[in-house]
């Protein structure tokens, strides 16, 4: 799998504008957070509602390639279905916090860089696809804890389950 086809994987999941104030990224479009959407405009400010409403497919993709794929080097992870799985990690709950969730299934320092330890113990592992699959039950687990911490996550539960539930069926 490409990273290409990891994009259209995790854009196959979001969907286009949203602004559910439920949501901690507040106004969001394929994915993408006013936050990182103003970043990729190179503004010192969030993007507006409307910048973000206007977002086109090609510019969440190329936010995608540099801030989800790129910048958080998971395009040195060569099993693609545990990249995809960070990847997705990424753009739902941040990459720093998918990195966490990997160095974790690692037993390696956990401090939201990939840096050469982890990359060094990623190597040594021989199974991959279950490495991947502890990433994800990492994952539910994260999603457990986030929902006991702050209630009003509740109405994302779901669809957070039913994404990481689809993912588990394609590994």
């Amino acid at each position: 799998m490409t990273d290409e086809e990891a994009i259209d994987i995790v854009l196959k999941f979001e969907g286009g504008f949203t602004d559910n104030p439920n949501d901690h990224g507040g106004p969001t479009n394929f994915g993408i957070t006013a936050a990182d959407f103003g970043r990729f405009l190179g503004q010192a400010t969030p993007a507006t509602a409307d910048q973000v409403k206007n977002m086109t497919r090609e510019q969440a993709r190329a936010i995608y390639r540099k801030c989800y794929i790129e910048q958080p080097k998971f395009d040195q992870v060569s099993d693609p279905t545990l990249k995809l799985i960070l990847i997705d990690s990424g753009v739902l709950f941040g990459t720093g916090r998918a990195t966490r969730w990997l160095q974790q299934a690692l037993n390696v320092t956990v401090d939201g860089v990939f840096g050469d330890k982890s990359k060094a113990a990623l190597a040594a592992i021989t199974d991959q696809a279950r490495l991947a699959r502890e990433v994800l039950g990492i994952r539910f687990q994260a999603i457990a804890n986030i929902v006991v911490n702050d209630t009003s996550q509740i109405v994302l539960l779901r669809g957070w389950i039913n994404r990481a539930v689809a993912l588990l069926q394609d590994i």
